[in-house]
């Protein structure tokens, strides 16, 4: 009797790689430098957005803040970025993920844990 053999792919004797790391985001981002106070527990701190989603923001400031910080801020988002007639005033809560010395300036990202509208 004689015995059909299936060819069965064999593994490759290449070593194999780690996968690159890829960052997943829930929200689209919007390219924004906007004027923005933090208010921290600690007093006021003055800062330019970089980008804002509807989970969180990248800002630029002057001196770093502490991780784990939690911040209140107004931002009025454009209404030509959101398809809408008029500005967006949105009132934020969030907390400090990140903040790191770029070359003359901190960068810091804070996570949006809860947002409303304000009165335009």
């Amino acid at each position: 009797m004689e015995v059909l053999k299936t060819a069965i792919p064999t593994k490759s004797a290449r070593p194999r790689t780690a996968p690159k790391r890829q960052e997943v985001r829930c929200a689209v981002r919007f390219p924004l430098a906007l004027p923005v106070v933090l208010s921290t527990g600690h007093g006021e701190i003055a800062a330019i957005t970089r980008d804002v989603s509807a989970s969180g923001v990248a800002f630029e400031l002057d001196s770093a803040i502490e991780l784990g910080t939690e911040i209140h801020f107004s931002l009025r988002m454009p209404g030509t970025v959101l398809g809408t007639p008029h500005d967006v005033l949105v009132h934020c809560q969030g907390r400090v993920v990140r903040c790191s010395l770029n070359q003359s300036n901190y960068l810091a990202a804070a996570t949006i844990d809860d947002y409303e509208f304000g009165e335009q």
